[in-house]
């Protein structure tokens, strides 16, 4: 049974930085993409960063050039470091995992991964 928890939300003023880490388990690590999505109030869920078994990353546009994701693989752990962060990305933010085909089906911008955290609040202040 696929399984992933997510840890290291808080409240961070505007300009400021987090880190976001998620354990899988229940799965073959290698075989599976790993990805960030948030939801803010009112809005919406999106595809935040993907990131496949050899590392090849994919992010929305709006977090570019702020946002890293990266994964340990003898961790079983994705990472996901914020930098320079704005009040707009105050979200609920969840980690989520697939299996892992490439391309477009590891990019959480095009594609919605099936397994999915419970989420940590993210609070970005100006």
């Amino acid at each position: 049974q696929v399984h992933v928890v997510e840890s290291g939300g808080g409240s961070v003023q505007s300009g400021g930085s987090l880190r976001l880490s998620c354990v899988g388990s229940g799965y073959r690590w290698s075989d599976y993409c790993m990805a960030w999505y948030r939801q803010a109030p009112g809005k919406e869920r999106e595809g935040v960063a993907g990131i496949e078994s050899d590392g090849t990353a994919s992010y929305a546009e709006s977090v570019k050039g702020r946002f890293t994701i990266a994964r340990d693989n003898a961790k079983n752990t994705v990472y996901l470091e914020m930098n320079s962060l704005k009040p707009e990305d105050t979200a609920m933010y969840y980690c989520a995992a697939d299996r892992g085909y490439g391309g477009v089906w590891c990019d959480p911008t095009r594609y919605e991964f099936n397994y999915w955290g419970q989420g940590t609040q993210v609070t970005v202040s100006s």
